[in-house]
């Protein structure tokens, strides 16, 4: 895989890049050994309910403080620029503030720091329970490698698609949900900025490219975004054609991370119950597959030449 950040220039991509924008630790419930000499850590639902942990916690003291500081709700919003629901709706710890307003609202509450100081684990209380180990290990990765086969892969998805995936699960999540999935979704994606340039290399079932989530012009959306992010020399997307005969993936999609510190973990999720591996002998396996996967996809240039097709036709 080519390292750095500086991206490979194709015709069509220039005139897309102008179109698309690329966009404390909560264990799992349980946990158990994997046989394999290493930890298998099991994530199950349900996550933390609205109004309990974290984030009513930092919704209470955002009350405190501006009680504190004389401040009716109604101005408070209009001072911070929100609706009186909506902060309403972080005092309450039904949802969850994003970082600009808990940087703004320390400020503005002389907080001296003691909100700023819940950004990052209100960021990692964001994601659903399952996920919350996976996240923090794949924002501090060198490198990745993902196998997907249902759906794009969460990093390289578009807004209006990820939006759909939400929207489509059951049981279905309330709007409020759904949003603050999505904005956790999107911020993921800035790992495509990092300095150094982790490496990433993703495996996707061509099916996954026919599939509409969302609608047509949603999926067009997402093969253009997929064509971009292809672009960037530190990333390799491979597709699968579905008319392979020999395919070791059937086991079901899975990702491998590599860490800073040299460990490689593997994770794997199935009806939004997920478990890390750390023990040698799965990492070996999973890394095995994902070899074979490689070796039977289409290259990567073949693979993006395979989305600008389809970008082609009607």
């Amino acid at each position: 895989m080519r390292r750095g950040g500086t991206s490979r220039r194709c015709a069509p991509c220039r005139g897309l890049r102008r179109r698309v924008g690329l966009g404390r630790v909560v264990r799992p419930s349980g946990s158990e050994r994997d046989g394999n000499g290493g930890r298998e850590t099991i994530g199950q639902r349900p996550e933390d309910e609205p109004g309990t942990g974290l984030v009513a916690a930092f919704g209470r003291q955002l009350k405190l403080l501006r009680i504190r500081a004389g401040v009716e709700r109604v101005e408070f919003g209009a001072q911070m620029g929100y609706s009186t629901a909506t902060i309403a709706a972080y005092e309450q710890g039904r949802r969850i503030a994003p970082p600009k307003f808990i940087d703004k609202a320390d400020d503005a509450l002389d907080a001296g720091g003691v909100l700023k100081a819940l950004k990052e684990d209100l960021a990692r209380a964001q994601y659903p329970a399952f996920f919350r180990d996976a996240a923090r290990l794949e924002g501090e990765a060198v490198a990745l490698s993902v196998y997907a086969t249902v759906a794009v892969p969460g990093l390289l998805q578009t807004e209006d698609y990820a939006r759909a995936v939400f929207r489509m699960q059951r049981p279905l999540l309330d709007d409020e949900v759904i949003e603050q999935r999505l904005a956790a979704r999107l911020a993921r994606q800035r790992i495509f900025g990092r300095r150094p340039s982790p490496l990433m290399s993703f495996i996707m079932e061509e099916a996954v490219l026919h599939r509409p989530i969302g609608g047509r012009m949603t999926l067009r959306g997402q093969r253009e975004q997929i064509l971009l992010i292809g672009q960037n020399r530190n990333v390799e997307i491979q597709v699968m054609p579905t008319n392979r005969e020999d395919h070791a993936g059937l086991g079901g999609p899975f990702n491998l991370i590599d860490t800073a510190q040299g460990q490689r973990v593997a994770y794997t999720e199935v009806q939004d119950d997920s478990r890390l591996y750390t023990g040698l002998p799965k990492i070996r396996e999973l890394e095995s597959r994902y070899g074979i996967l490689r070796s039977q996809a289409l290259t990567p240039s073949e693979s993006l030449a395979f989305v600008e097709q389809l970008l082609g036709e009607r």
